[in-house]
């Protein structure tokens, strides 16, 4: 009979298996699931894996959906390495792309240099004080982080759905739901020509180095550390519990405000209802798989992207629908939450008991 079994440490071996196991099964449960579905497996992981990638426009909008991708993960990290539970990127991010629309729109007769760092500051302040709410409800009012996150993502949402069909409405937009074109001024420079990436991946990386110089070089990343790990150890040593949660929080709003910030004013270039595909929530597992350091969560990122665009194609070559891609990757984190359970216990044989007590009478 098989149980499991506490081990005396944590496994090393399985920290690092871990996703690479879960993204195995994942593979293998999609084999079975473009069978069930009549299409040809191999075909189906084609489309979603390798054509994507086929050349060098399709390596281009890898970069392009990773970096709200990593920018969001990156200030989760902090998050999660003091053990707040920040569900709430997603609201993070709409409402950077929301106030960073509002500017945008609102200096559409300005042409200076300082437009686009006034767009782009002004939806990493707007994500950091959403955030700054929960952060508040949690020191102050003890409220679970997980519930106010993700309520905050709803309002956020639904703002943002008002604005589009009201104030910030484009009236020579023929009755969409959608704001007028920003102005050039406003705009991302391209960061590889005749495409659609832009400077905003620099953005991303470099908020993954800061995320990993913060908690490797500073003692304000050591005190995140410890407060994760053990909150009566912080307080002993005067760690101010409530000035980490703040910053944690305001870190992962701001990054995330800025990816909104970044969506909105690069390939977009206006605010619609769809700015995000789920940007916010996927964040959180590409934390999980990148293991919360810098290096992971940029590999983690990436594949992740990588998920997006196979899903649209998939849509495209194999008439399956939108849903497919949160279902991959609803699966690889089922799996990475699966296998993570083996860090901390093993398989154990058991001989049944009655059989044990029958082999003692004996």
């Amino acid at each position: 009979m098989l149980s499991l079994e506490r081990r005396a440490t944590d496994s090393r071996l399985m920290q690092w298996a871990s996703p690479l196991l879960a993204l195995v099964l994942t593979v293998i449960t999609a084999l079975g699931l473009f069978m069930a579905l009549g299409k040809d497996p191999i075909e189906g992981l084609t489309f979603f894996f390798l054509i994507p990638l086929s050349d060098a426009h399709g390596w281009a909008e890898l970069g392009l959906k990773m970096a709200p991708l990593l920018l969001c993960a990156a200030g989760l990290t902090i998050c999660y390495r003091a053990k707040l539970w920040n569900i709430g990127a997603e609201g993070h991010f709409l409402m950077g792309a929301l106030w960073a629309s509002v500017v945008a729109l609102q200096l559409t007769e300005h042409g200076g240099f300082w437009v686009l760092p006034a767009v782009l500051l002004a939806g990493a302040i707007a994500g950091a004080l959403w955030a700054w709410i929960a952060a508040v409800l949690k020191t102050h009012f003890h409220c679970n982080e997980i519930l106010t996150t993700i309520m905050l993502n709803y309002i956020a949402l639904n703002l943002l759905l008002y604005t589009v069909h009201g104030p910030l409405k484009d009236p020579m937009g023929f009755g969409f739901p959608q704001s007028e074109m920003f102005a050039a001024a406003a705009l991302l420079p391209k960061l590889i020509p005749d495409t659609r990436l832009h400077i905003g991946l620099l953005f991303a990386l470099l908020a993954a180095v800061v995320v990993g110089v913060l908690f490797t070089r500073t003692f304000v990343g050591f005190q995140l550390k410890v407060l994760g790990q053990d909150t009566r150890a912080a307080a002993f040593a005067g760690f101010g519990a409530r000035r980490l949660t703040w910053l944690a929080f305001l870190l992962a709003g701001a990054m995330a405000g800025l990816a909104g910030a970044s969506e909105v004013s690069g390939p977009i270039g206006q605010l619609v209802p769809q700015v995000s595909p789920g940007y916010g929530y996927t964040a959180i597992i590409v934390v999980f798989l990148g293991r919360m350091q810098a290096l992971g969560i940029v590999l983690a990122s990436a594949l992740l992207a990588l998920t997006f665009m196979g899903g649209e194609m998939l849509q495209i070559a194999m008439n399956l629908p939108k849903a497919i891609t949160g279902l991959f990757q609803g699966l690889l984190l089922f799996y990475l939450l699966t296998c993570d359970a083996f860090i901390h216990y093993r398989l154990r044989l058991r001989r049944p008991l009655a059989a044990a007590t029958t082999g003692q009478e004996a």
